[in-house]
């Protein structure tokens, strides 16, 4: 296990029966585990942009109940929760960036700070 002793264990796409994170020590990603837990995540990931149209379709068609909207809102909830989870994961296997972030606002002049910079597919849709 050499060279890996310097990164942090892994939190995995799953918790214990109680709801505590599980995670995992830092190897070569190739093991059984990290294999399992990439698929797992895939999936979740997957799963997630499935719902996303199931949404956009329901909401679209503007004759929910309130029971539809109430599921959908559920299901949204635990999708974000795990989609988050992942890329709580994912994030923490970055390596540090290279150099230090810029916590000076320079009076808004970042193409990030207008929203009508950021590119079509990100905006939100009324």
């Amino acid at each position: 296990m050499r060279g890996h002793a310097h990164r942090a264990p892994r939190l995995l796409p799953w918790t214990t029966p109680e709801g505590k994170p599980c995670f995992l020590l830092p190897s070569d990603g190739t093991g059984y585990v990290s294999r399992l837990a990439d698929r797992w995540e895939a999936e979740q990931l997957g799963t997630a942009a499935l719902l996303i149209e199931d949404a956009e379709r329901i909401l679209a068609a503007r004759t929910w109940t309130p029971g539809e909207l109430h599921l959908l809102t559920v299901e949204l909830k635990n999708s974000l929760a795990t989609t988050h989870r992942v890329a709580e994961s994912r994030g923490a296997r970055l390596p540090a960036p290279a150099y230090e972030p810029d916590d000076e606002d320079d009076e808004g002049d970042e193409p990030d700070d207008d929203p009508e910079d950021a590119p079509a597919s990100g905006r939100h849709r009324p």
